[in-house]
């Protein structure tokens, strides 16, 4: 049977590490068996601030991957100070107070010269070189993944050139993302965002988003199909680890200054204070970067005992850390921008049969899922009390040898069922 070609065209491929890659790997694996044939389209020269070499495995010799270069500022900007433009590649920007003039400086330039994003340069030549890839291959649907949402404008021209059918996939916000704000963005550069967002809203012939909360936002700007199909989980080759015999609290990912969670490092101290086994038992583990900040708020509470700090790990490694940890710790900034924000582990979490105690913003999609599918707590930042229940409920199953997650419904979360999902959008567009 003949497969339907489909265009991909994404930034984030590996050798990249990071959550950012994870969506189209997975998508792209299961797009064959729904009968359709991905041709993916990524740079060849890419400024990954992450790199996992393994998730090479995971990319099948028979997809076609096309590949050009692509000119990078974070390269150039390198010369001004290497580490600071590397650390701003990966979204993490200090606070106001603590920024230099080199950071001010850094994040002028990439917020106001570099519109919509520092990978703008790719646009032009990435048309040139897929306008002709599709009238010669007979491609009928294009799909762009964004951030770096550049890579729609990509598939705007395609579309105003071919007539191709354009599938324009967020997997986060574009102009009201946390981060916006703190670009220093002038009158002009935000206009000129929200430009291009609409556009690209309004001409797509689908959108996909991974939150209803998205989905809502958009549909006050485009009135083009809108479909939420959120990230998921795969299976994996790690095997079940024996359980940390300390009462281990552990966070995969980024712990970012605004990500800093105060209520519960208060939570930990009384609890330590209070109870003489709890301190001999408790463990923090952190696997990714620790910002300054939340390290110095852990001294202050007196936590930093208690603290392993693990720099980033291999994809395999992080689901291993997760499967091991007696509970996972989600946390999300507490801010009405975050409430659309899913972070592509949580649905590793919840596969990982471990209680998650989750903190962010109330009314948020991730307090959706948890409660949907009975795979842990979720709280807002001024539930000390709430927290302190649970905490100590966790650590008495702990001590009993029971503390483990009693999920419901999963299924359509798996990569496969979620990539089913898509491939119906694909054909439909056909």
């Amino acid at each position: 049977m003949t497969k339907t070609k489909v265009l991909i065209i994404a930034y984030y491929w590996p050798p990249a590490g990071g959550p950012g890659v994870q969506r189209w790997l997975k998508f792209v694996k299961y797009l064959p068996e729904f009968g359709i044939e991905p041709v993916v389209y990524v740079p060849s020269n890419p400024s990954y601030p992450i790199i996992d070499e393994t998730l090479l495995e995971e990319v099948s010799n028979e997809i076609t991957i096309l590949k050009q270069p692509i000119k990078e500022p974070y390269k150039f900007a390198g010369f001004l100070s290497k580490s600071k433009s590397k650390t701003i590649s990966k979204g993490i920007i200090p606070k106001d107070k603590q920024q230099s003039i080199i950071d001010k400086l850094l994040l002028f330039v990439r917020g106001n010269f570099f519109i919509p994003d520092a990978r703008k340069s790719w646009v032009r030549p990435s048309f040139r070189y897929l306008d002709t890839y599709i009238s010669d291959y007979n491609i009928e649907t294009v799909i762009t993944t964004g951030p770096p949402h550049s890579l729609h404008l990509i598939g705007l021209k395609l579309q105003k050139s071919s007539g191709v059918n354009w599938i324009a996939d967020f997997r986060d916000p574009w102009t009201t993302i946390g981060y916006h704000k703190q670009l220093k963005l002038t009158n002009y550069a935000k206009q000129k965002h929200k430009a291009l967002e609409k556009e690209v809203l309004q001409k797509a012939n689908q959108i996909i988003v991974t939150s209803e909360v998205t989905k809502k936002e958009f549909s006050n700007i485009t009135d083009k199909p809108i479909s939420v199909i959120t990230n998921g989980y795969d299976r994996n080759s790690v095997g079940n680890p024996p359980l940390d015999k300390k009462f281990t609290l552990a966070h995969i990912g980024s712990l970012l200054s605004k990500r800093n969670p105060e209520v519960l490092w208060k939570v930990l101290k009384e609890l330590l204070e209070e109870h003489a086994d709890f301190a001999k038992d408790l463990e923090l583990h952190f696997i990714g970067s620790v910002s300054a900040d939340v390290l110095e708020t852990l001294k202050l509470y007196g936590l930093s005992s208690y603290v392993n700090k693990h720099s980033y790990v291999t994809h395999n490694k992080a689901i291993e850390f997760q499967k091991k940890s007696q509970v996972l710790l989600l946390i999300e900034i507490d801010s009405d921008e975050t409430k659309c924000i899913i972070p592509g582990k949580l649905f590793e979490y919840m596969v990982s049969n471990r209680p998650i105690l989750a903190i962010g913003p109330k009314d948020s999609d991730v307090e959706t899922i948890l409660k949907e599918t009975n795979t842990g707590s979720y709280f807002n930042y001024q539930d000390h009390d709430a927290i302190k229940r649970t905490l100590l409920n966790f650590y008495k199953s702990y001590k009993e040898g029971n503390l483990k997650s009693h999920a419901i419904g999963l299924q359509k979360y798996s990569r496969q069922a979620l990539t089913e999902s898509l491939s119906k959008l694909i054909l439909w567009e056909l």
